[in-house]
């Protein structure tokens, strides 16, 4: 896709709509009397002198290229329409980024906006929350949902950014290569031991690996304790671990073991060499199915270049709960150390709710949450993006399993997931065995501070 085209359609469109004085969003009789209200002498004023001061923001991210692409035409379009702002940007990988952040953070220089997780908590000190910028306008929120809000908001009602969309994780898979291999393609009632045996098919059929990477503490941990009936990783206050039996941990990590055992699996030389989605496995071919985040389905399909289908993680039993739901994808903070925090809130408010903004986005980030954007991006949707909104739909409707829905992480979730992935490591290395991987682990994450 050609983006510097779409950038050029894009805004001779925006230009027109400026030329007839269109709204992207159909405004009220109410709003449309104000807007045709003839500015007052300190409103222009005003408005020159805003023009006039030259403002640079920083903005970071990571995702995939296809991220990276839509996301800098959006910006190349803002600063068009505002041509005092300035955005300077960088993207990275997830662990890249992560690393990056780390280092601003202690240098008191996190960017003006920034992307987060639900592990946003962790850094709270330096995000600047948005209630102020909604209360006073600069946001308007009117187009979203309090519910949408608050799945972006912490425990106090601080709302720490704005959702970039609905997501939830998933199994991308190749439907020709469970055909080549005679394996009947997963439905929502899948179970573990049915995963397992097709990985170990395939790889008996095929000579590639039945599965290319899981995020082990998503699947491991949170998906696999939330299909346990009662139980979720976490208590629903986020005041420790919301299981007691260590043992609960242990079929995912002695699965892992078998499977890269029988080389269904990658190792860990291999699984380093996956950096991106353009080079995860299953894109190149040499496994049929990966863990992916649902926001991230559309960019794994096309860089493969062929049919990718999506269906929910494994449960443990056919008939119960799915373990999983649908959350807030990530969202764009504003960072307590700008110098210009609200013009960096006014930049996440177009960036989220602008419909002409977000048919550059086309929902890569997950599905909108602003009912307008969500609105005129049905009839845009491609077949890839069908596919996403259709599962997020079938996962809205399964049981989940335990309490939790768009749980927020507490502080301690980044060294409870370090020391996951460093455990798991050491055991499919050989190391230690399940049971003792999965006994370490339960008790340093009871040992956190919550």
């Amino acid at each position: 896709m050609n983006f510097k085209k779409i950038f050029a359609v894009l805004l001779a469109a925006v230009l027109c709509m400026s030329l007839f004085a269109c709204n992207p969003v159909t405004p009220t009789e109410k709003e449309t009397e104000k807007q045709t209200e003839a500015p007052t002498e300190k409103q222009t004023d005003a408005t020159t002198e805003e023009e006039l001061e030259d403002v640079t923001l920083r903005m970071a991210w990571w995702g995939s290229q296809n991220r990276h692409d839509r996301t800098i035409a959006v910006i190349e379009l803002y600063e068009s329409i505002h041509p005092n702002i300035h955005i300077e940007y960088e993207f990275y990988d997830f662990n890249g980024y992560f690393d990056k952040l780390a280092t601003l953070v202690a240098a008191n220089d996190v960017w003006d906006i920034f992307q987060m997780g639900s592990n946003f908590p962790t850094y709270a000190s330096k995000i600047e929350y948005l209630n102020k910028y909604i209360e006073d306008g600069t946001i308007d929120v009117s187009g979203t949902s309090e519910a949408f809000l608050r799945i972006c908001a912490d425990a106090e009602g601080n709302q720490a950014g704005l959702c970039s969309g609905i997501n939830t994780y998933g199994i991308a898979y190749d439907p020709a290569i469970f055909a080549e291999c005679g394996i009947a393609e997963p439905t929502e009632n899948w179970t573990w031991e049915e995963f397992e045996a097709a990985c170990l098919k395939i790889h008996e059929v095929k000579g590639i690996y039945g599965f290319s990477k899981f995020d082990d503490w998503q699947a491991g941990c949170r998906l696999l304790i939330g299909q346990t009936a009662g139980n979720d990783f976490y208590k629903l206050d986020n005041s420790g671990l919301g299981f007691d039996d260590y043992k609960l941990l242990v079929p995912f990590i002695q699965m892992r073991i078998d499977l890269v055992e029988a080389g269904a699996y990658p190792d860990e030389g291999a699984l380093n060499e996956i950096s991106d989605i353009e080079n995860d496995f299953l894109v190149t071919g040499e496994a049929a199915m990966t863990w992916v985040a649902s926001n991230q389905f559309k960019a794994l399909a096309e860089a493969a270049g062929r049919e990718l289908k999506l269906i929910n993680p494994p449960k443990l039993t056919a008939d119960g709960p799915a373990g999983i739901s649908v959350q807030s994808s990530q969202m764009l903070c504003v960072s307590s150390d700008s110098e210009n925090p609200a013009e960096a809130a006014k930049f996440i408010a177009y960036f989220q709710s602008d419909i002409t903004a977000n048919l550059i986005l086309a929902a890569e980030r997950g599905i909108p949450t602003f009912y307008a954007v969500r609105d005129a991006l049905q009839p845009t949707l491609d077949s890839n993006t069908r596919k996403v909104y259709d599962y997020v739909d079938l996962v809205g409707n399964l049981p989940t399993g335990g309490d939790r829905i768009n749980p927020i992480d507490p502080a301690c979730t980044d060294e409870n997931k370090n020391q996951y992935l460093y455990l798991i490591a050491k055991a499919v290395a050989g190391d230690m065995t399940a049971d003792e991987c999965a006994k370490e682990f339960y008790d340093f994450a009871a040992s956190r501070e919550y």
